[in-house]
């Protein structure tokens, strides 16, 4: 079964392409080849290279970008290089051998951040972490996610949950935030500046942990036209506000008979004080807004 698949994104530019993984390419900063001699430390863009429309390759932490010469069109070869994206990357081959990707250092910021739930504290870092947002309830769930095994040796963390550039991490009551903050700053940033491993490929796609319900299309498609409305609006209106706050909320269930949502709340939303009040007072009235007559209620689980 393979690994990685290739979604092709279309750019600011209409020379580039960005062919995204689902799951992370390098750990470093990005590179950029302008040749097939520059490319020496990158058996994939070497490869690359060898189309005759290729004129630059930009390697960056989940894809791999093109721009083109203008002997063709996009529309014409974009899936053909998908194709040999993905067939290299399941051959197993190094994107970028060992010996350069051991050479690049990684400058790291990590900023802490307060969020409505007095147990969850949020830690922002200036690159991407994670692919997929992924919840822990304790050590044996983070198996394949080494950053969070470490966090849980902490004896006052309770949960950690990732999304894409920040972690958000609920304590027990036996520490005060002001009292581990830095620490806790301080451990994530240089983690993750020594180039180590935040989540394993494996758990690209998470078995024991809580992941992304919609996460895949062929999941969305199964859904009826009105869980996927709601969908669409939970995506677009609702999850910026909610990750801002270090937390998730993700599509459960809708049952066209009683008209009742079901929402799975994660990271800083689970358990929060005032996730009620915002379940009923902001996502119920929402929904209940734009989708006239359809949905009655909202409740949440914690996840």
């Amino acid at each position: 079964m393979s690994k990685y698949s290739i979604e092709i994104k279309a750019t600011n530019n209409e020379s580039i392409r960005k062919f995204e993984a689902n799951s992370f390419l390098i750990r470093g900063e990005g590179y950029e080849f302008t040749n097939i001699d520059e490319a020496s430390k990158s058996p994939i863009a070497q490869e690359l290279f060898y189309l005759p429309f290729v004129k630059t390759i930009y390697i960056s932490q989940n894809f791999v970008a093109i721009e083109k010469f203008n002997i063709v069109k996009w529309e014409e070869v974009e899936e053909e290089v998908a194709a040999q994206i993905t067939t290299f990357l399941n051959s197993g081959k190094e994107v970028v051998k060992a010996e350069a990707e051991s050479k690049k250092t990684i400058p790291v910021t990590v900023y802490a951040e307060s969020t409505p739930n007095p147990k969850v504290m949020k830690f922002v870092a200036n690159k991407k972490l994670v692919i997929n947002t992924t919840e822990f309830k304790n050590i044996d769930e983070a198996k394949n996610a080494p950053l969070a095994q470490k966090l849980f040796h902490f004896p006052f963390v309770k949960e950690v949950f990732f999304d894409e550039n920040y972690i958000s991490i609920t304590k027990f009551d036996i520490a005060e935030w002001e009292e581990i903050t830095m620490e806790i700053r301080e451990f994530i940033r240089n983690y993750i500046q020594e180039g180590n491993v935040i989540i394993t490929e494996e758990s690209a796609t998470p078995t024991s942990t809580k992941s992304e319900e919609n996460a895949t299309s062929s999941e969305f498609d199964n859904l009826d036209d009105i869980s996927k409305q709601i969908v669409a609006i939970l995506d677009e209106y609702i999850k910026p506000a909610v990750a801002s706050d270090g937390g998730n909320i993700m599509f459960n269930s809708y049952d066209p008979e009683t008209k009742k949502v079901s929402v799975i709340l994660q990271g800083a939303c689970s358990g929060c004080p005032s996730s009620t009040f915002t379940l009923k007072s902001g996502i119920e009235t929402m929904l209940k807004d734009m989708l006239h007559g359809k949905v009655e209620s909202v409740e949440a689980i914690n996840g």
